[in-house]
Parts: structure tokens; sequence; C-alpha cells
């Protein structure tokens, strides 16, 4: 298919996108379609895109599509999958274009009956193509040597061979020689006692064929048998892996399949492993284990003498099903919670409201009538889940609205702005309007981000609970909360809010709309405005994440570390987290007694720790 820029292509269900494309419409409400951007970045986690409500209105009408005369300003063409800035200037109006608005080379479209899109990037312009450049590769001072000692040696095989093909070729002159000379002589003589009359022979003929059966008699002085010999081993070496009991994996009855013959070989120069946490030694399927609320804990209680003690699974869970729609999988048991739901704490309501409308996640319906999340996050999956459970159902949303069910009733918010999450801020918050006609900042994020943000009347709060180490988990600070969540290997977002003036709102607005609008530094300026209001948070509490080891994981890592295989685990996770993974996993264990870490920032302060 010849797709050129300016095309409009309709894409059907879990069909590859062919060209970078500006969703215009699609079969869901509001312009919403779901893609899979696993080619991209590996992740198999739907995405969520949706077309700008101008467009959306076109749906399936292919004379409106036809007609359709929008001019699109966009960046030049570039290889960040992740951003895209952008202008369509359509019925005497300009529309601000990013990422949530691309749908790229190589995604997947799912859950979408059909999509209409124009193409705005193809070819070797699409971001896909623009990533798929010449691979340089990069090579050590080792390597380099390595490849130097592999050329000597070829060379001097080579001329091993040469010698030897050589000394073939002077014996079988030789021996062709001597039956010329023998031929000459004897040979008459010889065809006479064995009776045979052939007639004198050519003995220069005889010694030309004389030679060329020596050669073919001494050709084992070759070694070419060898290379033959290695590459049958190697191949039976590469069954034995195929045929490796402790190697086949029962959950999916996938045995291991070795793609190389020289896999063997490969394997015993391992020295280094370099490995991801999440997904790789863990799970990646996260359920909500422990929470703070206003500094309490839940998720643990303390026992007849005020100390703290987790509540384990030999503690009943709590019973969830007075509520339809609760996820039957989820389990929680502190039922200290529950009372908090019940009583009206409005803390705890508070924190319950913002983890059900702070995130990106989209619900459906299956043909049962059953809720069901499509998440772009496992931890957003996690945190929606638990509150869906507690009470507060998110139920649907919309490009301008939010619609969630708190203890039994339908509430619809307006949603104002949506500050989306990234690698630098650490943080997502929306704006919301609700029914009262209060406008609300509702924030979840990193601690260590978040905390800066809060208001000065926080710290009261801090300085008291600093105060009460000691004694129960009801007045621990939260400063220790989080290490102690932290110490336990679990993922932490602290989660805050913010009540918002609406003449303060509107004018900050305006200027968010101007700076979407810009054509110059728009991502600076944007960014600018998100810390201008994301600041003066009051703070609600934590949420504590599990993700869990996968199986097998100690007993793999002791292995490796018996044959000597140094690993190195990559993570974002807070410093205590992260230690205390690497104690579960044996990664790092009691023995050993210079267990350092290295805080320096730069080149010269890690070499100077490391002295």
């Amino acid at each position: 298919m010849n797709v050129k820029v300016g095309d409009i292509i309709k894409l059907e269900n879990n069909q590859f996108v062919a060209a970078d494309l500006l969703l215009l419409s699609s079969s869901e409400p509001h312009g919403l379609c779901y893609i899979e951007t696993a080619e991209l970045d590996g992740e198999t986690n739907l995405k969520v895109r949706h077309a700008l409500s101008v467009t959306s209105e076109l749906g399936a009408n292919i004379s409106r599509l036809a007609k359709f005369d929008g001019i699109v300003v966009c960046e030049a063409p570039n290889n960040k999958l992740d951003k895209f800035t952008g202008m369509l200037s359509w019925k005497d109006g300009k529309h601000s274009l990013n990422n949530e608005k691309i749908i790229l080379r190589g995604c997947v479209l799912r859950n979408t009956s059909w999509c209409f899109g124009m193409v705005v990037f193809a070819g070797p312009d699409t971001k896909l193509m623009q990533n798929s450049g010449k691979t340089n590769f990069k090579r050590t001072s080792i390597d380099r040597l390595m490849n130097t000692l592999v050329i000597w040696l070829t060379l001097t095989r080579l001329l091993f061979l040469f010698q030897i093909f050589g000394f073939l070729v002077c014996l079988g002159i030789i021996l062709a020689i001597g039956n010329s000379i023998w031929e000459n002589q004897v040979g008459g003589q010889f065809r006479a006692f064995l009776f045979l009359n052939e007639g004198k022979k050519n003995s220069v003929f005889s010694g030309f064929l004389t030679f060329w059966s020596y050669v073919i008699i001494l050709n084992t002085v070759v070694p070419i048998s060898l290379y033959v010999s290695v590459e049958v081993i190697r191949l039976g070496h590469s069954y034995f892996i195929n045929w490796d009991r402790k190697m086949y994996y029962s959950g999916k009855a996938t045995p291991a399949e070795a793609r190389t013959t020289t896999l063997n070989e490969e394997l015993g120069q391992i020295e280094y492993i370099f490995s991801d946490k999440t997904g790789t030694l863990t799970q990646n399927i996260m359920t909500f284990n422990k929470c703070s609320i206003n500094g309490r804990i839940y998720g643990e209680a303390p026992d007849d003498l005020g100390q703290k003690r987790d509540i384990t699974k030999k503690k009943e869970p709590v019973d969830f099903s007075v509520n339809l729609q609760a996820d039957r999988t989820f389990q929680f048991f502190d039922h200290r919670l529950m009372e908090s739901i019940k009583l009206g704490d409005p803390k705890v309501h508070e924190f319950l409201r913002l983890l059900a409308l702070c995130h990106t996640v989209m619900s459906e319906e299956n043909s049962a009538g059953q809720l069901i999340y499509q998440v772009q996050s496992p931890d957003e999956g996690a945190l929606v889940t638990a509150a869906r459970n507690l009470g507060f159902i998110f139920k649907s949303r919309t490009p301008e609205t939010i619609t969630i069910e708190e203890l039994g009733t339908l509430v619809t918010y307006q949603l104002l702005a949506f500050l989306d999450f990234n690698n630098i801020r650490k943080r997502m918050s929306v704006i919301v309007r609700n029914p009262e006609g209060q406008i609300k900042l509702y924030s979840k994020g990193a601690d260590t981000i978040l905390f800066e943000k809060l208001h000065p009347s926080n710290e009261d709060l801090l300085a008291l609970t600093s105060d009460h180490l000691n004694v129960s988990a009801s007045v621990l600070s939260l400063s220790l909360l989080w290490q102690e969540f932290a110490g336990e290997g679990l993922r932490t977002l602290a989660i805050a809010y913010r009540d918002l003036d609406d003449k303060y709102f509107k004018e900050w607005h305006k200027m968010l709309e101007d700076a979407n609008a810009a054509t110059d530094e728009r991502d600076e300026r944007v960014a600018g405005l998100y810390e201008e209001i994301e600041r003066d948070l009051m703070l609600l509490g934590a949420t504590a994440v599990e993700d869990k080891l996968q199986d097998g994981v100690i007993e793999t890592i002791t292995s490796l570390s018996l044959a000597n295989i140094k690993i190195w685990v990559l993570t974002g996770d807070k410093q205590e987290t992260a230690i205390n993974i690497g104690y579960a996993c044996h990664m790092l264990t009691d023995d050993m007694n210079d267990v350092f870490i290295i805080t320096g920032n730069t080149a010269v302060e890690v070499r100077e720790e490391l002295r």
C-alpha cells in the first residue's frame, strides 16, 4: 500500500499501523482507541489514544472524512517515541497536538472495531524508522585485543593448512615420480609376470594418474574432520539443553530451546549479568498491600504490647461480598479500614476518592456486565482496584468528565485538566470540579518529589509524629512510614490534594492554553505551569504496593553466584526498597561484610568513594 502524507486511512481491530497517524475518529465513544506498543517499547499493556473532540464528530462518515481539509504544522521527523508537538488548523480554529493524539507506526489496534487517521509521517520519516538506523557496535578493549588475536590465529591456521596442503602435494609428486620410474623400468616385466597383455604403458601418464590417487588416499592428513567433529559435539550439547527437564517450564509447557549450536560455549564465558527488576526478578503483578492515611497505617495492627505486627492471611480477610462490583481476586486483611469508611472519616474518603479519580485507567463492561479495567500501568490497576473494593468505584471517563460510584452513589466530576506523569516530574495530577462546584487538584507521585510541594502547615504534623518513633503505628512519623514500607520491599506513592480558587484556576488555565498553543518552548512553558499549580499541597497519606518475586528467582541467583557470575540489577525504587529486594532474592546476604552504598553523582565522586 502506497501511503503518503495527508492520506486518510481506516484501521480495523488487530491491524498494524502502517504510518504515523493523527487520530481523527474511532468506533469508541469520544474518539478513544486502544493500542498495543510492544513492537516499539516492549510493553504489552494497552495504551489509550483519543481524538480531538472537533474531529471525533466525523465518525465513520466517508463523505465528511473525504472533505477534511485540516492543516497540521508539527515538529520535524525525529526518533522520540514519547513526544510529539504540533498544531491542527481547521474550521477557523487551532488545536494543539501531543503524543496522546498520535498513533505511531508499528502499533497494533486493540479492542477497537475501527478508527480513521490522517498520515502525518510516512516511510523513513516515521518514528519507528527513525529509530532503526545503523547499529553501532560497542567493543571493549578486551574485545579489540581478542579480535587482533583471532586474526593472527586465523592467519597462523591458514599458514598451517597451506603447509599441510604443500606437504600433501609434495608427497603426491614424489610418489608419482617413483611410480613413473617404476613403470618405465619394471612395469613391463611385472605385467608379463601377471600375464597382462596390455602392451607398453606411458610412464608419464601413469604417474599423473597415480598423483591424484595418492592425493585421495592421503587426504586424511588435512584435519578437516576436526571441524566436523566439533560441530557434531556442539549439536549434541544443544540437544542436551533442549532435553533438560530442569529447564522445562510446566506453566506454559515450554522447554528450553538452544537457537545456536555454540550456546554451551558462550554460556561458559559469561562473567556478568545485567538485569531489570520489574518483570524480570518480579512478576510485575501489583497487589495493594498497605496504606497510610493521616498518619495511621492500615494493613498491620498493634498487638497487646503496642508493638506492630503484620496482618497475615491467618486472619480472616475483609468481606467484600456486599459490593457487587468488587474484584473477587482482591484481598485485604485490616478490618479497621472498612470501619473508618463506614464511620465517614473524611480523610479516608478523600484518600480513596483520589485513588478513584487520579489515574489513566479506562473501563469497559464485558458480556456478563462485569466491570473490566484497561490499565497502562500495573501500579495504577492495583490502586484503582483497591478503591473499587473499598467502595469508591471508577465507572467511566470521557475527555470532559470522570464518573465514580461513592459508597453506592454515582458522582460525576468535571475533568478540568490532566497533568500527566513523566520521568522528570515523577508524579501525576488531575484537576476536577465536584458537583458542589469546588475545584480540587488531586496528586500522587514519588514521596521525595511530593514532599517538596507540601503546604507549610503540614510541618507541624511531621514534626509532632517524628517525636514518637517508639510508640504504636497510629502515631508513627510519615518519614518513618516510608522507610518502613520501603524496607519491606514495597513500592510507595505519596497522596496529596489542594483546594483551588475558581478565579485563580481560570487565570492559570488560560495561561496553560496559551502555552499549549505555542510553537516554541511549549514543553518548558507547560512544565512551569504544572510546577506553579502543584504546590501548597495537603498530605493525605501513602500507598504501598507489592510486586512479588518470580518463582525460582532465589534458587537461580544462588546457582549463578556459585558459578562466580556477578549480577547487576537496575531499578528505579527507593534505596531501602532496593536493598530489601536484594536481600529477598539473595543478591545480598548476611555473609557480605563489605556491603556499602555509593552516593556520588559524578564520576569523580564515585571514584573517590570506591577508593
